[in-house]
């Protein structure tokens, strides 16, 4: 069971991350994480499978990386208990069209960027009360389908701004299990609250999704009583450059140095070779960053503590072009060493 701190869900029995898989595309694979993906998908198009769409495409994309994890775990689809899962596709379509395919009971999500945290919230409280044996928690972006959707088409060939950031093509998938099953535990995770503070600019997402990243941060270190120096890294996602700086800037006013912050914005690219602006972003992206990087690190002890708060800008397209302000939302999910890793 758990221990509830306001926002925050404490597991003195932690539920375990036992397997996941990061999937990426090409420019993803042209990064500095590349030779860390599960797979590299080359042609983001999937025309070998007879793709006609975007959006059909992605759903390929998550179904390939959903395949490596069940992979890594010696599970098959029908084995799963539950699954946690969304996109930024209106109503979640890349996700539906997946677990239709999968056959397997499932609860859409959408968190923006955030969806990675917050499916493995919602994952790490239902393995921990005994509610489901098995869960998926899993997400995905496409940058072909995600600017079609929000921005501009992508034969209009408009310059695009320092501060934006690029949408990844990239899936994650995690499967948790109840507490005493092998894999990376989940300390504590903290639900976080809609924080708008009045950014319009839909090519400024790192602004926009900054407030709930430090609000949640703050609420997490009040609830757990630690503060940044007690983690190996704070790993947000995806602030990228922009909002980065922003947060270290606001935590400064609070009284809190962040010292040890990595963006998985920031993670997945060369922004020095690669022509992503600020940086990635994409509910693919911190899902990919996790699988790819953060995972590995903590299972194999060169990490012991990590808190990982992934972002989102919660806007859509209609609410843009009424001129609305851009509300964010963050979650975060505190990962720990296995036991044996955190001894040695």
């Amino acid at each position: 069971m758990s221990i509830r701190r306001r926002d925050t869900l404490l597991f003195p029995d932690p539920p375990v991350i036992a397997a996941w898989a990061a999937v990426g595309g090409k420019k993803e694979g042209e990064g500095p994480l590349a030779s860390a993906f599960d797979e590299r998908i080359p042609d983001a198009g999937f025309a070998a499978e007879g793709c006609r769409s975007w959006e059909q495409a992605e759903s390929l994309l998550q179904q390939r990386c959903i395949r490596r994890c069940l992979r890594k775990a010696s599970l098959r689809p029908q084995d799963v208990t539950l699954a946690f899962a969304g996109d930024l596709q209106a109503q979640c379509a890349a996700s539906n069209y997946t677990l239709r395919a999968l056959g397997v009971p499932f609860a859409g999500v959408y968190g923006a960027c955030s969806t990675m945290a917050e499916t493995l919230c919602l994952g790490a409280a239902f393995a921990a009360a005994g509610y489901s044996e098995r869960t998926l928690a899993f997400t995905s972006s496409h940058f072909c389908a995600a600017e079609r959707q929000f921005r501009t088409p992508l034969l209009y060939g408009g310059k695009r701004t320092p501060t934006a950031q690029w949408t990844a093509t990239a899936a994650g998938a995690c499967l948790l299990r109840p507490a005493g099953s092998a894999g990376v535990p989940v300390a504590a995770v903290t639900f976080g609250r809609v924080q708008d503070y009045a950014v319009r600019d839909i090519n400024n997402m790192g602004a926009a999704m900054m407030p709930a990243a430090a609000a949640t941060l703050l609420a997490h270190f009040g609830a757990c009583g630690s503060g940044p120096e007690d983690y190996d890294a704070v790993i947000t996602g995806d602030l990228g450059a922009v909002g980065s700086e922003l947060l270290y800037t606001q935590l400064r006013r609070e009284g809190c140095e962040l010292a040890n912050h990595l963006d998985c914005g920031c993670l997945l690219y060369d922004r020095d070779e690669q022509p992503v602006q600020a940086g990635g972003s994409g509910a693919g992206c911190s899902a990919a960053v996790l699988g790819a990087y953060i995972l590995p690190q903590l299972q194999s002890g060169r990490w012991r503590r990590v808190l990982f708060v992934a972002t989102g800008a919660l806007m859509s397209r209609a609410t843009i072009l009424q001129g609305e302000s851009i509300p964010g939302i963050a979650h975060a999910v505190e990962l720990i060493a296995p036991k044996g890793e955190r001894e040695g």
